[in-house]
């Protein structure tokens, strides 16, 4: 699945985590994370990076796919607590600075 802002690819490959365990383990057992990468934790309203080896950008998502909020999250650190935050779409680090405060995000297959 890719995702798109403003008809813009952002990121090629963005896999999708919808189910409890999927969401548990997200990025847990992954040694790195390529530039072109995601993961798209549906129903997901905080995220944390215990036990991970490298640093994501996090990108909270309300349902309707706009984006609230952008950090990026190091190792052993928790996420903000986002207000109206549905989804988060977790990327490399620096990944996220193309993309901003307002935008609606669009995942295609």
């Amino acid at each position: 699945m890719e995702a798109v802002i403003k008809s813009s690819i952002v990121i090629k490959n963005v896999k999708k985590a919808d189910t409890f365990k999927a969401r548990l383990i997200g990025l847990l057992n992954r040694k790195s994370f390529d530039f072109d990468e995601g993961l798209l934790l549906m129903k997901c309203t905080s995220i944390h990076c215990f036990f991970m080896k490298f640093t994501i950008d996090a990108v909270y998502l309300s349902n309707n796919m706009e984006v609230l909020y952008k950090e990026t999250v190091k190792p052993w650190k928790i996420g903000k607590i986002v207000k109206n935050c549905a989804h988060v779409l977790e990327l490399h680090e620096g990944a996220a600075k193309n993309i901003s405060v307002g935008d609606i995000i669009v995942f295609c297959e």
